[in-house]
């Protein structure tokens, strides 16, 4: 893609200074090469456990097994078990796995810009989204340069996904040292954290400025590491995009441990296994096979496991025992259902609202009314943002009261060019190529207008990695969560935005989501 790469002048006749190679990991040495631009080096494909495979299938990340000599870390490891698709609309090419994959899976990789060791750069600590049942370190917009130019060395990793990384049973709780099973996928996140501790000061990062980011269920595994008593110490920051809820996360009222056994059983019945045993010798394919008639217990999600998550991610907040860091959180204006364009009908709307609302639906009606067709559309959009923006205002809020940590909150209103823009608006995970400043990883018509909107979301980004706050020279004041209730606006408009459209409208909501 040479009108990509033509965003990113490079001087070939300079040599910049850089990590003196090769560099001592766990595991063994590593080399690494040169990104796009020469002052950045970025290592690929780094074990940080050992492969999940045979007996390893659906336990703990173990130990990674060492190697000699210096291994070439220059590509992508192979991305986890998953179905692999070029696009699925709205997301285009560049925001799909493409590479190969295998059980053998565990890797992660490091973008700095680092002349030395001692430079103690803040590290980004990246979690790819994909529903827990897809994704990888491997997608296009993940790449990690954009964040480094900015002063940060970025780490993306891979995790177990569906079956293989939440599979759940009662034979498998019973082998467990913490009787427990399922979690596999965020037990590699917090595998990959441990290994970022060990060794990111030896890219010029610092192991005491981490921040842990992610989209969707990226953003859900976030959430989910402020919760974990197991993460506690491996981050200093959050960032949550799409994904914060009152619940504390997308998804993240989980499943106990109990149900999700019996999810498990069934799921081995329906594959013919009568014990772990022949599920573990039984092929990938196998496994991923859909069942007739659907099922449970073959996808990813949280479980309340009593150890990775002894409660939920709102009770554990509730309570004060979460890892208290400073998080930035946010939505965009047509994320998770939302369409620039709703089809909806009067009567459709109407009815909706009674089934939702109950003995608040003429309340709602009169905020939101919808005499006609045309009304009712428009209330749809605007009463889905003031949910979705009151309910991260009172997630904040609640947060405050067992947090010393400030929260951030956004909504991103910013669409993204290219087919069927129209269409999809500002969709689900529009936001990430913004900000990682990563438009340089996608063919879409991008203008001046959509640089500069990366730029500056990126470096509220890096600022918050840096300091735990987004604010910097230059930039549109963000002010942290406070009694106020507003958010903070990016893309477009930057600048403070109410929670709400009317002060009637912010109280129907906060009455209706604490009930």
């Amino acid at each position: 893609m040479t009108k990509l790469i033509s965003l990113f002048p490079i001087a070939c006749a300079v040599t910049f200074a850089a990590i003196p190679q090769p560099v001592k990991v766990t595991g063994g040495q590593i080399s690494g090469a040169s990104g796009r631009d020469t002052t950045i080096t970025v290592f690929k494909g780094i074990p940080f456990a050992a492969p999940p495979v045979g007996d390893r299938r659906w336990r703990a990340p173990q130990p990674v097994v060492p190697w000699s000599g210096v291994k070439a870390a220059d590509k992508f490891g192979a991305s986890c078990m998953q179905s692999i698709v070029t696009e699925r609309k709205p997301w285009t090419y560049e925001f799909m796995a493409h590479n190969d994959v295998s059980e053998d899976c565990l890797f992660l990789n490091v973008w700095t810009a680092a002349k030395n060791a001692s430079e103690k750069r803040p590290v980004y600590f990246y979690i790819y989204g994909g529903g827990f049942n897809e994704g990888s370190a491997a997608v296009p917009v993940y790449d990690g340069e954009g964040l480094a130019k900015k002063g940060l060395v970025v780490v993306t990793i891979n995790y177990r996904v569906g079956v293989l990384g939440f599979f759940t049973h009662p034979e498998l709780t019973k082998e467990s040292a913490t009787q427990t099973s399922g979690n596999y996928g965020l037990l590699d996140q917090v595998a990959a954290l441990q290994w970022v501790r060990d060794n990111i000061a030896k890219f010029g990062g610092d192991p005491a400025r981490v921040t842990i980011a992610g989209q969707s269920a990226g953003a859900s595994s976030v959430n989910a590491l402020i919760a974990s008593p197991l993460a506690k110490g491996l981050f200093a920051r959050a960032i949550a995009e799409s994904g914060t809820t009152l619940a504390g996360g997308l998804g993240a009222g989980g499943t106990k441990l109990a149900q999700a056994e019996q999810n498990g059983v069934a799921f081995a019945t329906a594959k013919g296994a009568k014990s772990i045993a022949e599920l573990r010798a039984m092929s990938w394919e196998r496994l991923m096979e859909p069942i007739q008639g659907g099922g449970r217990g073959g996808r990813g999600g949280l479980i309340i496991d009593g150890s990775f998550l002894p409660m939920t991610v709102a009770e554990t907040l509730a309570q004060g025992k979460q890892n208290d860091v400073p998080t930035l959180t946010g939505w965009n204006k047509h994320d998770i259902g939302l369409s620039p364009n709703p089809t909806i009908t009067s009567a459709a709307f109407q009815a909706q609202a009674k089934q939702r609302y109950g003995d608040s639906a003429d309340e709602f009606l009169k905020l939101y009314p919808a005499a006609t067709d045309e009304q009712a559309r428009i209330s749809q959009n605007e009463s889905a943002w003031d949910q979705q923006r009151v309910g991260t205002y009172l997630w904040a809020r609640g947060r405050a009261k067992t947090a010393k940590t400030r929260a951030f909150t956004y909504f991103w209103d910013h669409t993204m060019p290219g087919p069927d823009a129209a269409q999809y608006g500002a969709f689900h995970t529009s936001e990430v190529p913004y900000v990682l400043n990563t438009l340089y990883m996608s063919e879409r018509p991008f203008t001046d207008a959509d640089r500069k909107i990366a730029d500056q979301v990126s470096s509220y980004w890096a600022n918050f990695a840096a300091n735990g706050d987004p604010n910097g020279k230059g930039l549109p004041v963000w002010a942290a969560v406070g009694e106020k209730p507003e958010t903070m606006e990016i893309g477009d408009k930057p600048g403070a935005l109410p929670a709400a459209g009317s002060a009637e409208k912010l109280a129907f909501w906060e009455r209706f989501l604490t009930r």
